[in-house]
């Protein structure tokens, strides 16, 4: 598979030039890394969306994990669930229908807020809980990167509810539980993964993670043609 992301969403000229330079510069400055060939352009366009080569190492993948989620898209219509809003407005919806994919979240529902309340969990545990209750969580790519809470509901369900989601690109920031809820998802082994290492993350990531992923799959479907 190829490094590049040949597959952009760049209409004009100037802009594929900006993004392939940029691409470029970060190749040239990034030094060694251990990912491999499949792994790198998602890892390159992580440090493309932020200016963090923190990335580069930060970033740990279950083995399937690239793989799963090409095959998921590939298969088309498979539901995208994320823990907030944030993650679905930033994905690029002309390249989630050309796979006839969409996006769900529940954290701002009146039922999931009310559940929270009278349970004292959090919105993101119970917006878990009702992506699961509805069907939507097997076979899903479930993206997300605000809430750790979120997180390690998520695992709970792997392990206690026989949850298989396609993939998890788990990728929650904070101070609180966020390093905690990373490490619990790659002690997963029945459910592929990628998680970014510590307190370093967000919703941002979790958005140019699944890019990646799109080109890819795109360059897959053209190649295969």
């Amino acid at each position: 598979m190829s490094t590049v992301n040949t597959v952009t969403e760049q209409l004009t000229r100037a802009g594929q030039v900006i993004e392939h330079d940029s691409f470029a510069i970060i190749d040239a400055e990034v030094g060694p890394h251990h990912y491999t060939e499949a792994q790198w352009p998602i890892v390159r366009r992580m440090i493309h969306a932020n200016a963090d080569f923190d990335f580069n190492g930060l970033t740990a993948f279950h083995a399937d994990a690239v793989e799963a989620g090409i095959a998921a898209m590939l298969k088309g219509g498979t539901p995208v669930v994320a823990d907030v809003e944030m993650i679905c407005s930033g994905l690029s919806q002309p390249r989630l229908a050309h796979f006839g994919m969409k996006t769900h979240q529940f954290i701002s529902d009146a039922d999931v807020i009310e559940a929270a309340k009278a349970e004292d969990t959090t919105r993101a545990v119970q917006a878990m809980r009702k992506a699961h209750r509805l069907g939507l969580l097997n076979g899903a790519i479930v993206g997300i990167g605000n809430a750790p809470t979120a997180l390690i509901e998520l695992v709970r369900l792997i392990r206690e509810e026989q949850v298989r989601p396609a993939l998890v690109v788990g990728m929650p920031v904070g101070f609180v539980s966020a390093a905690e809820s990373k490490d619990l998802m790659a002690e997963v082994s029945v459910v592929p993964w990628i998680v970014i290492r510590g307190r370093k993350g967000g919703s941002t990531l979790v958005v140019a993670a699944l890019h990646a992923l799109l080109a890819l799959a795109e360059a897959r479907q053209k190649a295969a043609r």
